[in-house]
């Protein structure tokens, strides 16, 4: 009784609330395996929108046997719950069904998606009384046998009866209903059984961003026994019965991955990543894969299974070929052992339009094979004859064969089945329409495809069950693809693809931002040189896949995460910009520094250096030469290079550095050749009239300006003493005061005096006391602790006044190597020592001097 009460207590959820006229229970799997019931309700609202909730809900437990004879006994069960907030007294339970068997699939539909009050024939009810409180519960079963039913046997063709069970209310009224079906086969049987061939899909969404870090861990889980993933590999393992793999690349890349080393798991919006020991599970999946697959025949899709028809659409085809080529399908190769031996382009859902198939077959069915499509969007045979899989297609290349899926049988297998209440009428629906396909035409030979959806989760034991059936059923014939292949096609017109589509397609906004990710890592991989470490080409794919378009908000963050992290890599290959953004550049020439570094690890890069000037009138910079603008930098290296630089005046002004794709890599391609790679650098020159030599110059002068002063200074000093020991000479020249001279050049830098230097006039000079000429004492610049107008020692030969030696500028301290060219700067003439012609000392000037009254003590201003 315990074990019984856990088992009821683990059934409840997986009540499929579902109204009458619903085609399968919507109920939604829980990680367990059990439906979600708010998943459930909230399907059912979409499903059967405007109509009123039902106040009891119905789930089918078992359904048995899966095939009646004649002298079967069948026995249905399920369970019952309150869905309403108030009791409900008083409920009954019933069975209705039909004593005759559907004479079409179209039958089917309208059973299944109508009232149960349809059937005509109806048992005696139960009472339910332990539904009466709101939630409450509680199992029933009705048992029978086919001629308690009165069934009327079907003459040498499978029967299919519908069968229903509905609760009522003590007014008699409906309040919850659900319908299945039976399948009768006779002893005589007088049909050819239909030729039927399983697609096993192995695709999943998408788990990584970049190749190294995944922003889940769900492929553990979904890997491990009882997940999706391992039910599907150990259905297709303990079977006999043949399938063809629909294999996507990416998965099998994701599972080596996580297989072979420890991996980071990264969730959307985490800033830091945890890292995972590598997977024993994952190991365990692909070694039974690889045990479970081993018989049968494999194709893959593009890697990442991406969405083609959108891709064409948003005229990148050359997406296709990159996913479609060997370097990413080939992982499928390593994890099987084998390469794929069945060609076929399966695009999703089935559907394509003209310009998305001929993408598909230029690029994968250049040896042959076909389409898989779906019925749905082909007519059938105008002929009237019954419709089989095998069809073909016009295309510019050709025609090609194609393969049809059964639409209907197809969304059975898919829709409803996650939960046990849905793969109970799963179970039952696939076996009357299988049923039914060989009743509507005994005398033909039909063949059907099933090709779940690419992302099927099955109930547990769901897979392995039908898989079963497809073998045990007496009207079906387990059929390899390649020989449905082989068929002769029918004629059947091609709808193309509904317009409405788009709206179910990737959106052009995540097309388009993918697109300029892709345009910078393509530049980013011109520049790579040697082994390519860093590729971005699968993660871009991964980025295409049409799981993305159930998934909006996670791919939006999946396209975040992989730009910023193709920017920071991009950034690892730069220009280091100076201090403060700023270089001086002193006189009119030199030449600008500028530094590039590689920063990344493992990959080394060749760039080339470009830089432009904002204002070309101002400053005009150089090329460098081929040899140097081309730069080779391995992993940490950094490189120097020195840009020709003139200006034309002085002010701050913009260059811009940037780094662009070599021509000549062999990386790049015709859409990366002459393209800019990462940001523009922008650095401000600032440009000055006076190089590093002109200031040396400028600097020695003074120095030597400095020392003269000096030496002058002590000779004052010396006389000073002398006088005042008494002596009237010390032998250095005259030490009486300035007058008017003679009209020679006196002492001092030559050219005009100083401004503001004024000098005592000299008695009776009848002259204005400043100096204004040449010829005047004190008219130019006197050294240091020389009274203006004093008389210097005697000295060469008289030399006429000019500039003085020029040297070169440069590009500022530190900014540009010695010996950079740069414009001549004026020179001083007349500074002390430099040989410039003094007067005597001994002349009129210099005797009439002692009796000045400027200076009576006759001495030389102090």
């Amino acid at each position: 009784m315990v074990r019984r009460a856990v088992a009821l207590a683990a059934l409840l959820p997986c009540i499929t609330m579902a109204a009458p006229t619903v085609l399968i229970p919507p109920a939604l799997a829980s990680p367990s395996g059990s439906p979600d019931l708010a998943s459930a309700e909230g399907t059912l609202a979409a499903t059967s929108a405007g109509r009123q909730r039902v106040q009891v809900g119905l789930a089918f437990t078992q359904v048995a046997p899966k095939t009646l004879h004649g002298n079967s006994q069948i026995e249905i069960s399920g369970i019952a719950k309150n869905r309403t907030e108030g009791q409900l007294a008083g409920l009954t339970v019933r069975m209705r069904y039909s004593a005759q068997p559907i004479t079409s699939r179209s039958q089917l539909d309208q059973f299944s998606a109508g009232q149960t009050n349809q059937l005509p024939n109806a048992t005696q009810p139960q009472p339910l009384t332990n539904v009466a409180a709101p939630g409450s519960t509680q199992n029933w079963s009705f048992k029978a046998t086919p001629k308690s039913l009165r069934l009327s046997a079907p003459n040498g063709t499978p029967g299919v009866y519908p069968v229903g069970v509905e609760v009522l209310n003590p007014a008699q009224q409906v309040v919850g209903g659900l319908t299945t079906f039976l399948t009768f086969m006779p002893q005589k049987r007088l049909f050819k059984p239909v030729s039927i061939s399983w697609v096993w899909p192995l695709i999943d969404r998408m788990h990584r961003t970049t190749d190294g870090t995944f922003f889940d861990d769900q492929l553990t889980k979904d890997m491990a026994p009882g997940g999706r993933l391992n039910r599907l590999v150990s259905a297709a393992g303990t079977t006999a019965t043949p399938v063809t793999w629909a294999v996507d690349p990416a998965l099998m890349d994701d599972a080596q991955r996580i297989a072979s080393d420890r991996y980071v798991v990264q969730p959307f919006g985490a800033k830091k990543g945890a890292e995972k020991e590598k997977s024993p599970v994952a190991a365990r999946w692909l070694s039974d894969l690889k045990t479970a697959s081993k018989g049968d025949p494999y194709f893959t899709v593009p890697y990442g299974d991406p969405d083609v028809v959108a891709l064409v659409r948003h005229k990148t085809p050359r997406d296709i070929a990159v996913a479609l080529d060997a370097r990413n399908t080939g992982v499928a190769t390593q994890a099987l052992g084998r390469p794929a031996d069945a060609h076929v382009a399966w695009p999703p859902s089935g559907a394509a339009g003209p310009g998305t198939l001929e993408q598909l077959a230029e690029h994968q069915l250049k040896r042959g094979g076909s389409f898989l499509m779906s019925t749905s969007q082909f007519q059938n045979p105008a002929s009237g004859t019954p419709p089989n899989a095998t069809t073909a297609l016009q295309t510019k290349r050709g025609v090609e064969k194609t393969v049809l899926y059964d639409e209907k049988l197809s969304q059975i297998v898919s829709q409803g089945s996650q939960s046990a209440a849905g793969g109970v009428l799963t179970e039952q629906r696939f076996l009357a329409e299988t049923a039914m396909i060989a009743a509507e035409t005994p005398n033909l030979q039909r063949s059907v495809v099933v090709a779940p959806d690419r992302r099927w989760n099955p109930a547990p034991g769901l897979a392995e069950r039908l898989l079963t059936y497809t073998k045990d059923a007496a009207w079906l014939r387990e059929t390899p693809l390649k020989k449905i292949q082989a068929a002769q096609p029918q004629d059947r017109v091609f709808n193309g693809l509904p317009d409405s589509n788009v709206w179910h397609e990737l959106g052009d906004a995540h097309l388009a931002q993918t697109h300029d990710i892709a345009k910078r890592a393509s530049a980013f991989r011109a520049v790579m040189t040697g082994d390519i470490k860093i590729s971005y080409e699968r993660a871009l794919l991964r980025l295409g896949s049409v799981a993305w378009r159930t998934m909006p908000a996670r791919a939006k963050a999946a396209r975040d995460m992989l730009g910023r992290q193709v920017a920071d890599d991009m950034e690892s290959v730069r220009i280091v910009p100076p201090k403060n953004g700023r270089v001086l550049m002193g006189g009119s020439s030199g030449r600008l520094p500028v530094l590039i570094e590689n920063r990344l690890s493992h990959q080394s890069v060749t760039v080339r250096l470009v830089a432009t000037s904002e204002n070309t009138a101002k400053l005009r910079l150089g090329q460098l030469p081929p040899e140097e603008s081309v730069i080779e930098l391995r992993p940490g290296q950094r490189a120097q290079r020195w840009i020709p630089a003139k200006a034309a005046g002085n002010g701050n002004f913009h260059v811009y550095l940037e780094l662009w794709v070599p021509s000549s890599n062999p990386n790049s391609d015709r859409n990366t050749k002459g393209r800019r790679f990462g940001d523009v650098q922008t650095i401000t020159v600032r440009t000055t009239g006076y190089g590093r030599l002109a200031l040396l110059i400028t600097g020695g002068g003074l120095a030597v300006l400095f020392v003269g002063v000096g030496v002058r200074a002590i000779r004052a000093r010396r006389r000073r003493k002398a006088e005042a020991a008494g002596d009237g000479s010390t032998g250095m020249g005259s030490a009486g005061t300035a007058e008017q001279g003679y009209g020679y050049p006196g002492p001092g830098f030559a050219g005009p005096g100083l401004p503001g230097v004024e000098f005592p006039a000299a008695p009776g000079a009848g002259l204005p006391a400043t100096g204004t000429g040449p010829g005047l004492p004190g008219s130019g610049p006197q050294p240091a602790g020389q009274p203006a107008g004093a008389p210097s020692e005697p000295g060469p030969a008289p030399r006429p006044a000019g500039p003085g030696p020029a040297g070169p500028g440069s590009a500022g301290p530190g900014s540009a190597p010695a010996g950079t060219a740069a414009p001549d700067v004026p020179g001083a003439a007349g500074d002390p020592g430099s040989g410039v012609p003094e007067p005597a000392a001994d002349g009129k000037a210099g005797r009439r001097g002692r009796h000045s009254a400027a200076d009576p003590r006759g001495r030389d201003g102090d």
